[in-house]
């Protein structure tokens, strides 16, 4: 049932594309003949200031008919009679509406559930290796670089580039231990092992709790109960799923201190973490429950901390769509509606944040992705026909819209045939039982 969630997501992206396009039309004086909410059959109408607003029966966004929109029209007020630039407007209002949706959204979740806090931690030391040399070892948080507080890999690998030759002071949290250490940076190091001989995890701070618990498992051995939260291994603190992970495996075959909270008292148990089996983690037969912690954002920086996401979503859409012309990502990696469905299921089952945060994310994400998708330079896609104004301004002189028309019904009817496909597709992924998130 989580899947019927993509359908009033769908339809509220659908309808806010829609929105810009007549907002658009009204702005410049173009005729609008309808503004449907969802798709017909119609089910009814109410006509104000000499447009039809109709209600239909298909919960499916909606759309906006204009004059003038797909043939030559001699009203004044036809789209076919407006400068180029209001067209363009007119043809790229309903991405640019997307685009504000998605960073609305993005800016309502910073505002309301605040900022995860992310922990780089070190995975793997390569012997030999500066790294190795220094002390280093698995499981150690790597804090701040010559004393700048580190927030990602990409800043680590940034900063470790420039410092390449030279010693670079590194902050690490060992458990509770604070560890200052002196690295130097290989210049040619060796293919694979990076600038430093490590290999690095990156990981949102959560609380982890105790979801399942399976009988006569090492977990049950130990006294673990569900509603259990895991609160330290040793002298680590459980502060996210990584360390958590990465102490399980360092710890295979040993036994181990494990502190719990247990409503509101810390207890602590002998956890014997079992062996390694063919390269997996140990298993301890129980099922966990991470909580991401967030931090407050002050509301000056809501905006900032919004656009900023929105950008990072919009060049995702586009390198993603630049892979998929490359060859580099597979045609069965594209999802319909039905695949939509699939991806949101999976992802509320797997998603460590509340419902209503997943939701938003996914709603911004589609709504880029919809913004992107649609200035496509594709016949009867508005990115098609903006390439057509375009091609006017370059040649002084526009192609007959008749010609154009036709060009965008062909270009129709090839993306009514790509959705039957991919919807095709999309019901074999499901039978199959194949996960959209492999």
């Amino acid at each position: 049932m989580q899947a019927l969630y993509i359908v009033p997501i769908l339809a509220v992206l659908i309808l806010v594309h829609e929105l810009g396009h007549f907002l658009a039309a009204r702005l410049f004086g173009i005729r609008v003949l309808e503004f449907g909410i969802g798709l017909p059959p119609r089910l009814f109408g109410i006509r104000r200031g000499g447009v039809l607003y109709s209600f239909n029966a298909i919960p499916l966004g909606g759309f906006v008919r204009v004059v003038g929109e797909d043939s030559r029209a001699d009203e004044p007020d036809s789209l076919q009679n407006k400068p180029r630039w209001q067209r363009a407007i007119f043809f790229g209002a309903g991405a640019l509406m997307n685009l504000l949706l998605a960073f609305l959204v993005m800016m309502l979740l910073v505002g309301f559930r605040g900022q995860p806090q992310f922990h780089l931690y070190v995975a793997e030391v390569v012997a030999n290796s500066p790294a190795a040399a220094a002390g280093w070892q698995p499981g150690d948080r790597i804090v701040a670089l010559d004393g700048q507080p580190v927030r990602d890999a990409s800043q680590l690998v940034e900063r470790t580039e420039q410092a390449a030759g030279r010693p670079l002071r590194v902050t690490l949290l060992r458990g509770t231990e604070q560890i200052e250490t002196t690295v130097v940076p290989r210049d040619n190091p060796p293919p694979g092992q990076g600038r430093m001989g490590i290999r690095v995890l990156l990981e949102p701070a959560a609380r982890l709790t105790v979801e399942f618990v399976q009988t006569g498992s090492p977990a049950a051995i130990a006294g673990i109960r569900p509603g259990d939260r895991l609160v330290r291994i040793g002298m680590y603190p459980i502060e996210d799923a990584a360390i958590y992970s990465l102490l399980l495996e360092q710890n295979a075959g040993q036994t181990v201190e494990l502190t719990i909270e247990r409503e509101g008292q810390t207890t602590t148990l002998q956890l014997a973490v079992p062996p390694k089996s063919a390269g997996e983690s140990p298993n301890l037969g129980m099922t966990i429950r991470p909580t991401l912690v967030t931090a407050r954002v002050p509301l000056w920086r809501v905006p900032l901390d919004g656009a900023v996401q929105t950008v990072v979503l919009v060049a995702q859409m586009v390198q993603g769509l630049l892979m998929l012309i490359r060859g580099e990502a597979s045609l069965t990696d594209i999802a319909g509606p039905i695949g939509m469905g699939q991806l949101t299921s999976e992802i509320l089952q797997l998603s460590p944040e509340p419902a209503w945060v997943t939701l938003g994310h996914l709603t911004a994400l589609l709504s880029v992705n919809l913004a992107i998708l649609n200035l496509v330079p594709f016949p009867a896609l508005d990115g098609g026909r903006l390439f057509f104004v375009l091609v006017e301004t370059i040649r002084g002189r526009r192609i007959p819209p008749e010609k154009e028309g036709l060009i965008h019904l062909i270009g129709f009817a090839i993306l009514l045939t790509l959705m039957f496909i991919v919807a095709f597709v999309d019901i074999g992924r499901l039978l199959s039982g194949e996960s959209l998130l492999r």
